[in-house]
């Protein structure tokens, strides 16, 4: 079955194909001989109840120097014959909510959107891991600067995150006694406004957070180990981590086993799960990477597994 590969994501010419995930599944449709549609950014539109966007043709080659080219863009229905990777980063503000709202009108038109409208709304990506509690370290969510101060207190060694972040940005490591805590927590939890995450530090960090890819619910089996570098105790790839890929430990599989009949359930077709040691900490669903440098390291073709997936649900 041919399906018309409809792409929302970030804008093409500004991305690193070396490492671009969302590029290694239009490679993949285009082989399989599936046209490829470009949603030109902002594009996606609403017309008496209808989900529309204004799409471009699209080719594409695996050269550095000359990775794409368009056609004319024009306004079309999304509908049935259409496949939509939804692969817009984060942050999950408004602006992304309202393009799966659109993207959900698109969905009930016949389109296959993945992943999953409503499943990207509901899961926002930190808050996510702790549906499945038997699998993270003692986290605690909250705005309340003085229970977060207690959970540094009875952990010591503690990680503090915003919900909403994405590459490693604004993540703090602290501890009980740190003269930065207050202005620490000041600043993610916007004086009491905001959620913040506090998690045990887990040391295991140092020798990488594991990136483990979810293909409708079935984990590949080698994740990407993104291994913190220089003084730096983050380990993912955008400040500088290095990726090291490696098999599946036993622990790394009870924990895709989990998660991962879940994420099936919810139409999240493509998933990555972030794991330090023994202990989620984070699923990623809205445009997980890692699928160019598994895919070099071991002769895979994690986006064929996808479509894979895809084209067998289609019938």
């Amino acid at each position: 079955m041919t399906l018309n590969v409809v792409v929302v994501m970030d804008p093409i010419g500004s991305i690193r194909i070396s490492k671009d995930s969302t590029f290694a599944m239009l490679l993949e449709a285009q082989r399989r001989g599936h046209p490829l549609h470009y949603v030109v950014p902002g594009g996606l539109s609403m017309r008496d109840g209808h989900a529309f966007a204004n799409i471009a043709p699209l080719s594409v080659r695996d050269d550095p120097a000359c990775w794409y080219e368009l056609g004319q863009a024009s306004q079309r229905a999304l509908a049935t014959g259409d496949l939509v990777l939804m692969r817009r980063d984060p942050p999950v503000d408004a602006s992304y909510l309202h393009d799966t709202q659109i993207l959900g009108a698109a969905q009930r038109a016949g389109a296959l959107v993945v992943n999953d409208p409503q499943g990207l709304r509901d899961l926002n990506e930190k808050l996510a891991a702790l549906e499945f509690p038997q699998c993270c370290p003692p986290t605690l969510v909250s705005r309340d600067a003085a229970a977060l101060k207690a959970f540094v207190a009875q952990h010591g060694d503690t990680v503090l995150k915003p919900l909403d972040g994405m590459g490693g940005r604004s993540i703090f490591r602290t501890h009980a006694g740190d003269s930065n805590l207050n202005v620490i927590l000041e600043t993610l939890t916007g004086n009491g406004r905001e959620l913040a995450m506090a998690q045990r530090y887990l040391p295991e960090i140092a020798t990488g957070d594991k990136r483990i890819l979810l293909v409708d619910g079935v984990p590949v089996d080698y994740c990407l180990a993104r291994v913190p570098q220089g003084d730096d105790f983050r380990g993912n790839l955008a400040v500088g981590g290095r990726g090291e890929g490696r098999p599946l430990t036993e622990r790394d599989r009870w924990i895709a086993a989990q998660v991962g009949p879940e994420m099936r359930r919810r139409g999240m077709r493509f998933v990555g799960l972030d794991v330090i040691g023994d202990w989620l900490t984070e699923v990623n669903v809205t445009s997980p990477t890692c699928i160019r440098e598994l895919d070099a390291q071991f002769g895979l073709n994690i986006a064929g597994m996808l479509f894979d997936a895809i084209e067998s649900s289609q019938g």
